[in-house]
């Protein structure tokens, strides 16, 4: 007697495109919560010295003043994000280069083991440059508006914000040539493609230096400048790299 088969049971299974999506969903919430560790951590141990930095960053402007009784406490929770940001970026720029070679081919997830130091190096080059020439150069020429009628009184708050949006912005900017460094490697531009466009990404460029900077020319420019240099540096990284 031929035994019955057992009838076949219907599975439902996902494709492959759906368990990639999920997988690197997966992957990103990981890293995030990684990355939101490190820099809660790096900024519980920084506000144990936030009056020590807070003095000397002060310097510029000799006294701050406060307007409002929580102001002054609000300004050092401020700073100690801030210095807990540059502290955990170590990890955040790892967790970023890790889940970004998640989406490249074996040989180009190799560049990212590269690049991820380097991006922290080029990060911290950018926020020196603002606190050293950025920042005093703008607060300058800020000040220089004042008269006898016309008394700077900078709160803490304004000042520690102002001074923390030059220091990102400026680190952001920096990574600019690696960016395009990385994104010729990996075969995404070309560096023809880039000196092409540089019109439009002087554009750009200017537009960004508008929006991140307080709404004057000089600091404006400051940024402006470095940036269309550091794009003409990334074009020719991409040369070196780039692979025809």
């Amino acid at each position: 007697m031929k035994s019955k088969a057992a009838p076949k049971r219907k599975t439902m299974s996902k494709s492959s495109g759906d368990l990639s999506f999920f997988a690197h969903y997966e992957e990103l919430r990981i890293r995030l919560i990684k990355c939101v560790i490190a820099f809660l951590v790096s900024s519980c141990l920084f506000y144990a010295v936030v009056d020590k930095v807070l003095a000397y960053i002060v310097k510029p402007v000799g006294q701050l003043v406060f307007t409002a009784p929580g102001e002054a406490f609000i300004a050092r929770i401020m700073l100690a994000l801030l210095g807990g940001l540059f502290l955990s970026l170590p990890v955040v720029l790892y967790q970023v280069w890790r889940f970004v070679a998640e989406g490249l081919k074996e040989h180009e997830a190799r560049y990212a083991r590269v690049f991820a130091p380097c991006s922290l190096l080029l990060f911290i080059i950018g926020g020196l440059f603002a606190y050293f020439i950025a920042v005093p150069v703008s607060l300058r020429f800020l000040l220089s508006f004042s008269s006898s009628l016309i008394v700077p009184m900078i709160t803490i708050k304004n000042y520690i914000s102002f001074v923390g949006t030059m220091l990102l912005a400026f680190g952001m900017i920096f990574e600019l040539p690696l960016v395009l460094m990385f994104m010729a490697k990996v075969g995404m531009v070309s560096p023809a493609f880039l000196a092409q466009r540089r019109r439009y990404a002087i554009i750009i460029i200017l537009t960004v230096s508008a929006i991140m900077t307080p709404p004057d020319v000089v600091t404006q420019l400051i940024m402006a400048v470095p940036l269309i240099l550091l794009y003409e540096v990334g074009i020719i990284a991409a040369r070196l790299v780039f692979a025809k």
